[in-house]
């Protein structure tokens, strides 16, 4: 039976790689996917699928006018998976949209992304997931300063923690550490592996 899972974790995670592997570990055996991730994210390029070692792919982007549902009814032959980056961008009809394709298409959906932004309230699309997503698995890393695990990412600017400003910026590690939660409220100092 066809399922809504959503995989969430902190910045650095490997969020990307792990989609990638998915989609891979799928057409090797000859079972296609359809991938996609938000047009919000254009560090690499609109509508690409990039990791920080390097793999990436061209797939197609979700704006807020996609109709993913439409997208993947559209496909001409049998979908094994589909396959989100960067869900925690995507609106909650988007979300809808995921469920009504596990739902109505019997096509198993994984979508990937945060949880929680730079001021820890969750993103529309991460709240939306955590609601309706029959499964939910949190991807862990490790604190950019300490071994600890980390649940929160830290916006930082100049060398400095920043707390307020617009929910999204796109950036990677020149913008974001991930951290535990005691150095979320005590990043300093901002060096790395210096706790």
């Amino acid at each position: 039976m066809a399922q809504l899972f959503f995989k969430y974790g902190a910045m650095n995670s490997g969020k990307s790689i792990d989609i990638l592997k998915v989609a891979h570990n799928y057409e090797e055996q000859g079972k296609p996917v359809q991938l996609f991730t938000s047009g919000v994210d254009t560090r690499a390029g609109r509508g690409i699928i990039a990791s920080r070692i390097g793999l990436k792919r061209q797939v197609t982007p979700v704006m807020e006018d996609t109709d993913i549902f439409a997208e993947v009814q559209a496909v001409d032959h049998p979908l094994y998976c589909v396959l989100i980056d960067e869900a925690q961008f995507l609106t909650k009809a988007h979300v809808l949209q995921l469920t009504k394709i596990v739902d109505e298409l019997g096509i198993p959906v994984m979508a990937f992304g945060l949880k929680n932004d730079f001021k820890n309230e969750l993103f529309e699309g991460s709240k939306y997931l955590l609601i309706y997503a029959d499964k939910i698995e949190e991807m862990k890393t490790i604190c950019w300063f300490c071994k600890h695990k980390a649940i929160m990412n830290l916006r930082v600017h100049d060398g400095k923690p920043v707390y307020q400003g617009e929910q999204v910026q796109i950036g990677g590690n020149e913008s974001y550490y991930p951290v535990c939660r005691h150095h979320y409220f005590h990043p300093a100092p901002l060096e790395r592996g210096k706790n």
